[in-house]
């Protein structure tokens, strides 16, 4: 078969569309509330469970994803994830009340978490160390695109067909996807159509000593690297989580937008999201190729990024014109896109770790963001948005000190070898 040129990009290109179709299946739900609520007569509590129910089984399954990642390889895994949460986002269709809908929701938490492990692990495999960045600022764009589709597709779907038709189409794209996923995947070393010039470009600095089955967790979690992977996360998880659920509603209260208007310009922080990630691996890959190592790239990177996000975080204290907000914001979701959280795993452990460790992190920042949100309705009750934005400037640096101390370099891949019952393991750098 012919080779086809590039095509670690197509393999990034299918990463993010699977992204997108993950995050369009759990915003069905958010774009169709108030009808779904108004047919199934749902009080806000009914609601809150619901919602509640997803973040529940979604934080528990990303560990248990991740290692599941790890063991049944990225192929086999990412195909079970797409049915599972595929034919879980068209069962909503079937829902009759509260406890059923939050029945459904919970099964789709399950589903969807194994998505990010997966597609780190899948870039790890697929990309040089140089590139990884940048193979997953490609892969987790998908979430802003997601995003930004959902509001407007959704919406014409509840419109025209009805919102239990809405899940079952949105749902039916993820066997679409699937088809194309088992006819086109396969991991480097057996893909049919991989040029042996690109083969190398892969394996420069990357394939080197990395070993293939799950790695343990217990080894793992005696490296002070993986729990500065994991800590990365503890800390900007929760913005994400404050990102997505709590500033349409301060645009609304704070800077006086309409319904209308938040409808019509929601989508513009979404594409700075969308753009931040995938130039948050474009310019350390352009400063790698000017002499910098990963290390200086991808840390340079980061630090400014979190001297920027802290300056306009905090400047929304004095921000008064809704339109300068919006601005603002964009900058805001830019930044935090660039900031590269979910790549580090895969720039430091080998291939046969990134899903264990990327679901460690996942579960960690996904307990932090419940607790965090629990604080942030009391604090922007009684407070305003002031501490909270403030806090989130902070959040940064201290993720940025946990890579900087505990991750340590980056672009060196750790490998952890597997001792006899009792005894620590040893602990192999791979340069």
């Amino acid at each position: 078969m012919k080779p086809i040129r590039n095509l670690r990009y197509y393999i990034a290109a299918l990463l993010c569309l699977a992204t997108a179709l993950n995050y369009l299946d759990r915003q069905t739900l958010s774009v169709l509330a108030h009808t779904i609520q108004g047919e199934l007569k749902l009080s806000e509590v009914d609601y809150a469970y619901v919602t509640s129910a997803f973040l529940f089984s979604y934080t528990i399954m990303y560990a248990v994803s991740g290692a599941l990642v790890d063991r049944l390889g990225v192929r086999v895994s990412y195909a079970l994830s797409v049915c599972g949460w595929s034919i879980a986002n068209m069962l909503h269709s079937l829902a009759g009340s509260a406890l059923q809908l939050a029945g459904f929701r919970m099964l789709l938490g399950v589903f969807e978490p194994a998505n990010f492990p997966a597609g780190v692990r899948a870039v790890a495999e697929w990309f040089p160390m140089r590139e990884r960045a940048l193979g997953v600022g490609i892969f987790n764009a998908g979430a802003a695109i997601g995003g930004l589709v959902a509001l407007p597709v959704v919406s014409f779907l509840g419109v025209h067909w009805g919102w239990r038709w809405a899940f079952v189409v949105t749902g039916g794209c993820g066997f679409l996807w699937l088809a194309l996923w088992l006819l086109f995947y396969r991991a480097p070393r057996s893909h049919p159509r991989l040029a042996e010039s690109e083969r190398r470009i892969i394996e420069d600095g990357g394939a080197e000593g990395e070993t293939e089955g799950a790695m343990p967790l217990g080894p793992l979690l005696r490296m002070k690297v993986t729990w500065g992977c994991a800590l990365a996360r503890v800390f900007t998880d929760p913005i994400s989580y404050f990102l997505n659920f709590w500033i349409p509603k301060y645009l609304q209260q704070e800077q006086g937008f309409s319904l209308a208007a938040l409808g019509a310009s929601a989508w513009v922080p979404y594409a700075g999201f969308s753009a931040g990630m995938i130039l948050g691996g474009l310019i350390p890959l352009w400063l790698v190729k000017r002499g910098w190592s990963v290390n200086r790239a991808r840390k340079t990177t980061m630090f400014v990024d979190s001297c920027i996000l802290a300056v306009f975080f905090v400047s929304l204290l004095w921000v008064k014109s809704p339109g300068v907000a919006l601005a603002v914001l964009t900058v805001l979701m830019f930044g935090h896109g660039a900031w590269g959280n979910v790549t580090i795993p895969a720039e430091v452990f080998p291939k046969n770790a990134v899903g264990t460790v990327s679901g460690l992190g996942g579960t960690l920042g996904g307990a932090a963001g419940i607790l965090t949100q629990l604080a942030i309705g009391r604090i922007a009750q009684r407070a305003g948005f002031g501490p909270l934005f403030a806090f989130c400037g902070l959040l940064y640096l201290l993720a940025f000190a946990s890579v900087h101390f505990l991750a340590g370099e980056l672009g060196v891949i750790r490998q952890v070898s597997r001792p006899p019952a009792g005894r620590y393991p040893g602990i192999e750098v791979n340069r």
